[in-house]
């Protein structure tokens, strides 16, 4: 383990007080933190195996939720649609069918979820990857394992669906990609708005679950509200919590992130790791947020003012983070690295920047670069960018093997980070506007 300097100055009574009495915005992260959410009490948020369990039920037309097979065609097609045109069923065949007949199958022979609708002859596979990733070929033994044991003549359509947390693309072309975060648009749309009435029990289920799923894939406005609000807290009293955390419990993520950018960062320093610039953002327990020198003075660096983003990480229209997350063992995990744009408020300004970001890899399909369906849709707020993003720690309780994955990551997408920064500099102008008054 490596030791952490005592650096910081001592707070005052006056200090604290000014921290742990009577702070509004103290306590409304504590109120959100211990607010009850039955999936999280349990220790199931982060459970695959769980959410499996969850979708299963959802996906059945015959359980006791009262959506039918309405969340099942609503699922399936968002899946399917815009994905291999020519492989049957369509998108729009399962949302004109009747699914009502359907059985579902949880872990057979490993499947997570296996649908079979023996009226309108269709299989479909669902692998579901929240945190693990794809291992030994097993997309394809799941299609071929089905295709021999129901053959062609029950079932004439056998599908693969590949569900993930993060964006990424499954490594059998047969599968049609999907994104938590549809789960969450096709549960509001058909759960909580009102549209199909469901019992006061099964809505506040959903609800929690929606919640999990928020938060897991960055797309709670709550929790991005609260983190903002931890980060003017902390900037309000930096002394304090500088104080705490260095005498306190530190995470072994967080010493990991100063072997490698080094410690003591301030705002807007620039680190360098393997011969490359990073302008630091803001680090705690789990994430450290920053950006590529290059893009960061591709930008303006803080010269200028981004509208819709004034309180959205650094204020610039894109940022980067690593983030650590443990897998259900509790000992291995994985580290993230995520780039997103922002939300901007001038569509069509956003909607070029990720056109332009996109059509790099459309020019060098080897970069992993490519934003989930409708990123650049008005009223989208906050778009991620890379795919195959996770590298795996087999201990995230070594500072070192934490470390090294890190700067694998950032050393692995040196070739995305250079193509995006040799586009933002078009895009820089769009920041001149100052703020209007009101």
């Amino acid at each position: 383990m490596n030791a952490v300097p005592s650096s910081q100055t001592t707070p005052t009574l006056d200090d604290l007080e000014s921290l742990f009495v009577n702070n509004r915005g103290l306590d409304e992260i504590r109120a959100h933190l211990s607010k009850f959410n039955p999936i999280k009490t349990m220790g199931m948020a982060r459970m695959e195996i769980r959410h499996s369990a969850i979708l299963a039920w959802l996906l059945n037309p015959q359980e006791t939720h009262g959506l039918g097979d309405k969340f099942l065609k609503a699922f399936i097609s968002e899946a399917l649609r815009g994905h291999h045109a020519a492989m049957q069923p369509s998108a729009l065949k399962v949302s004109q069918a009747d699914m009502t007949d359907t059985e579902v199958r949880r872990e057979w022979r490993h499947i997570d979820i296996l649908l079979m609708s023996p009226t309108n002859k269709w299989v479909f596979v669902i692998e579901n990857k929240f945190d693990s990733g794809q291992h030994s070929n097993q997309l394809t033994r799941y299609l071929e394992l089905v295709r021999s044991t129901f053959g062609e003549n029950d079932f004439s359509h056998i599908r693969g669906i590949f569900l993930s947390l993060w964006d990424e693309e499954p490594d059998d072309g047969r599968y049609a990609p999907i994104q938590y975060g549809s789960i969450c648009e096709i549960l509001e749309q058909q759960a909580v708005s009102g549209r199909h009435p469901l019992t006061a029990e099964v809505e506040t289920f959903i609800k929690h679950y929606l919640e999990v799923i928020r938060e897991a894939a960055g797309m709670s406005e709550k929790q991005k509200e609260l983190e903002q609000l931890a980060r003017q807290l902390y900037r309000d009293h930096r002394r304090v919590l500088d104080f705490i955390i260095e005498h306190g419990k530190a995470t072994d993520f967080s010493f990991a992130c100063d072997l490698v950018f080094g410690e003591g960062l301030e705002y807007g320093d620039i680190a360098e790791v393997e011969k490359k610039g990073f302008a630091f953002y803001h680090s705690d327990a789990s994430h450290f947020s920053f950006l590529p020198q290059s893009w960061y003075e591709a930008l303006g660096e803080d010269e200028f003012y981004w509208h819709g983003c004034e309180n959205w990480w650094m204020g610039l229209p894109v940022i980067m983070w690593v983030q650590l997350t443990v897998d259900a063992d509790g000992t291995s995990g994985k580290i993230r690295l995520i780039a997103e744009v922002g939300p901007i408020s001038d569509h069509d300004f956003r909607r070029d920047l990720i056109n332009a970001i996109q059509n790099i890899s459309k020019k060098n399909s080897k970069l992993r670069i490519g934003f989930q369906r409708g990123a650049a849709d008005e009223g989208r707020r906050y778009s991620k960018m890379f795919k195959k993003n996770f590298f795996n720690v087999d201990d995230v309780q070594d500072q070192d093997k934490i470390a090294n994955t890190i700067k694998k990551a950032l050393q692995n997408f040196r070739p995305e980070i250079d193509a995006i920064a040799a586009v933002l500099p078009e895009f820089a102008s769009h920041g001149k506007d100052e703020p209007s008054e009101e």
